[in-house]
């Protein structure tokens, strides 16, 4: 059995979630806020309520989701979209007018042995860019 996987910076792990889970579908079973929000012990989640901010429950979730390093040998772009279904289970109703889901860190770069592509959120920082085509990975912002 794999190892599970850290990251350091939560937004990139959320980013992979997106590749493995909901695109490739090799992360399963894909999460489903509806479903989590209906077998929640903790507390009732009112996704109509509780969706303007990320739902702490969800975040949580995903936070100790385990990665198997195996799985991200399969990552080789990553494409951030405001419309990408990991961002609207956490956060339905973000407008993505905020940094709320940027990377900001290249420290989790060598989980991903094949990554070769990053699209990113647009952020004025331009080093991130520049750290990312230090490491050989072709970087752009949308």
């Amino acid at each position: 059995m794999d190892k599970p996987t850290q990251f350091q910076d939560f937004n990139f792990k959320l980013a992979v979630i997106q590749v493995l889970m909901y695109e490739q579908e090799l992360l399963q079973p894909a999460f489903s806020l509806r479903a989590f929000a209906k077998t929640y012990q903790g507390r009732r989640i009112d996704i109509e309520k509780d969706g303007y901010d990320i739902i702490p429950e969800v975040r949580d979730y995903f936070l100790a989701l385990e990665i198997p390093a195996a799985l991200l040998t399969q990552v080789e772009e990553i494409y951030q979209d405001g419309g990408d279904d990991i961002y609207h289970h956490l956060y339905p109703f973000w407008d993505g007018e905020d940094e709320t889901f940027t990377i900001t860190s290249t420290a989790d770069l060598a989980l991903l042995p094949n990554l070769r592509k990053m699209t990113l959120f647009y952020d004025d920082r331009e080093e991130m860019i520049a750290q990312f085509q230090a490491q050989g990975i072709e970087t752009d912002y949308c």
